[in-house]
C-alpha cells in the first residue's frame, strides 16, 4: 500500500495511536466522563476551527479568529445588559461582517488572505480594548444565567458544549456537502482558475467562505464569554496556532480543495488528547505553544499539494 493511498486516513489512524499512549500513561484517560470534559474544554477551539477550515478549504488562511473571538467576548458583556439575547446576534453579525470585508478586501484589491485578514484581526482587537477600557470585564452573573446557561449546562450528563459542537458540525457538514456553495467552495480550493473559466463567481464566494469563518469565529468568542461570564482583549488568546493545527492535521491541506469540517472534528480531537498529555506530562503553556508551532510546520510539509506550487515564496 503507498504513501498516498494511506495519506486520507491518516487522522483518525494518529488520534487511535495518541488516545492508546495517553490512555498508557493515565489509564483513568478512557474513562468516559473523563473524555466528555476533555472534548466540552475544546469545544470553543473547534468552532473557531471550523471557520477556519471554510477559509483553508478555499486555499486561503484567517489569522483574525483569535482576535475576533476576543472582540466578541467583550461585545457580549458589554451590551449584554441593554440588548439581552439579540446580543447573541450582534455577536455573530460583527465577526460575520468582519470577515465578509476580509474576503472583499482580498478578492476586490488582491491581498493575500493572510495579510487582509491579519489586519482585519488588528481592527477587532483595537475595538475589543476601546469597549474593554484595556480591561477585564464582568457579565451580570444572574443574566447570563437566564439567557445563556444553557450553553455551559448539561443534558442527559452531557455538556451542552458539545450539543452545540455536534449542531454546528452538522450544519457545517450540510453547507459543505449539500449545497451549492459548499460545492463551489470545493471547486475554488480544487483549482480557481479552472473555476473562473468554468463561469462560477469566484470572488461571492470566497466572501462567503471568510464571512463564515468569522461568523464562527464570533460563535467561539460568545461560548468563552458565557463560560468566563465576562470578556478581555486577550481572553482567547494562544487559540488561533491549536486551531489552525486540527485544521491541517484533520487533512485540510492550505492548497484547499480536499477535507472538511469532518476531518476538521478528528483534527480537533487530536489536538485535546495532545494538550492532555501534555498537562500529563506538566508541559508548560509557553512550550505547548512551541510545539504546536512544530506540529503545524509537520503538518504543512506533510498535507500540502506540491502540484498546486510551482513557486515558494
Amino acid at each position: 500500500m503507498t504513501l498516498e493511498r494511506i495519506k486520507p486516513h491518516l487522522p483518525w489512524i494518529t488520534l487511535i495511536v495518541l488516545v492508546i499512549i495517553v490512555s498508557v500513561i493515565d489509564p483513568n484517560f478512557l474513562n468516559p466522563q473523563s473524555m466528555m470534559s476533555l472534548a466540552a474544554d475544546i469545544v470553543p477551539l473547534f468552532i473557531m476551527a471550523l471557520g477556519i477550515t471554510f477559509a483553508i478549504y478555499i486555499g486561503g488562511i484567517d489569522l483574525s479568529a483569535q482576535s475576533m473571538a476576543n472582540m466578541v467576548t467583550v461585545v457580549a458583556t458589554v451590551f449584554l445588559a441593554s440588548m439581552g439575547a439579540w446580543v447573541a446576534a450582534l455577536c455573530v453579525l460583527a465577526g460575520a461582517l468582519l470577515g465578509a470585508f476580509a474576503g472583499f478586501v482580498t478578492t476586490l484589491f488582491m491581498v493575500p488572505s493572510f495579510i487582509s485578514t491579519l489586519a482585519v484581526g488588528g481592527v477587532a482587537y483595537s475595538v475589543a480594548r476601546w469597549l474593554s477600557g484595556q480591561r477585564s470585564v464582568s457579565m451580570d452573573a444572574a443574566q447570563r444565567d437566564e439567557l445563556f446557561g444553557w450553553m455551559i449546562g448539561t443534558t442527559q450528563g452531557i455538556p451542552n458544549e458539545l450539543l452545540i459542537a455536534a449542531g454546528l458540525l452538522l450544519i457545517c457538514w450540510f453547507i459543505e456537502r449539500r449545497t451549492m456553495l459548499g460545492r463551489n467552495l470545493k471547486a475554488i480550493g480544487a483549482g480557481e482558475l479552472a473555476a473562473v473559466a468554468s463561469g462560477i463567481p469566484v470572488a461571492r464566494y470566497k466572501i462567503a467562505a471568510f464571512a463564515l469563518s468569522g461568523g464562527l469565529a464570533a460563535l467561539a468568542g460568545l461560548l468563552f464569554a458565557v463560560k468566563l461570564s465576562g470578556g478581555a482583549p486577550n481572553v482567547a488568546n494562544g487559540f488561533l496556532l491549536p486551531a489552525i493545527v486540527a485544521v491541517l492535521v484533520g487533512g485540510t491541506p492550505l492548497t484547499g480543495g480536499v477535507g472538511g469540517v469532518i476531518n476538521t472534528m478528528i483534527g480537533a480531537l487530536i489536538v485535546a488528547v495532545i494538550r492532555a498529555s501534555m498537562l500529563y506530562l506538566e508541559i508548560e503553556a509557553t512550550q505547548q505553544q512551541m510545539f504546536f508551532g512544530l506540529i503545524l510546520i509537520a503538518a504543512i510539509a506533510f498535507t500540502i499539494d506540491r502540484a498546486k506550487l510551482r513557486i515558494v515564496k
